[in-house]
């Protein structure tokens, strides 16, 4: 659904536009609703969900046993703090304060189309992640499988 690299700026009112190659896809796919999401993997990244894909991400993880620290942290980052937002006639949405500031988004951001959902990025994490190799020890059987 999307892919590509996007540099992004974030206004003095907290909003970033979403590219035009994306926008016909998330107003008919998402009815200009997307939510908007810590990603508990990475620091200085946020995801961003299409709406209906963010449900079925929302109900796999509320469906963890809440015994386990891990599955509580995990839904609080996902579940707990997300945010839905709504495109405007600019195609446009309020990033929200918390989330900007624990992302160290500022007024530049890179978005990353990721398939079922986007990635926006600090510049300064993304620049830090771009410029790490994967090595030799870090490739997975499943990597290994890959033609590249």
């Amino acid at each position: 659904m999307f892919q590509g690299e996007t540099a992004i700026t974030v206004d003095d009112k907290g909003r970033l536009t979403i590219p035009t190659s994306y926008r016909d896809t998330v107003a008919a796919d998402c009815g200009n609703r997307l939510v908007v999401a810590y990603n508990p993997f990475e620091t200085g990244c946020l995801w961003i969900f299409p709406y209906q894909e963010w449900e079925k991400v929302r109900d796999q993880v509320n469906a963890l046993p809440t015994v386990k620290a891990v599955h509580r942290a995990l839904q609080m980052k996902l579940v707990g703090a997300a945010a839905v937002v709504e495109l405007d006639g600019a195609a446009r949405f309020l990033l929200p304060a918390s989330q900007r500031a624990a992302a160290g988004i500022e007024k530049k951001a890179v978005l990353l189309g990721m398939g079922n959902k986007f990635e926006l990025w600090s510049e300064q994490a993304h620049l830090a992640k771009i410029r790490q190799t994967i090595g030799e020890d870090e490739i997975s059987d499943d990597m290994a499988d890959l033609r590249l």
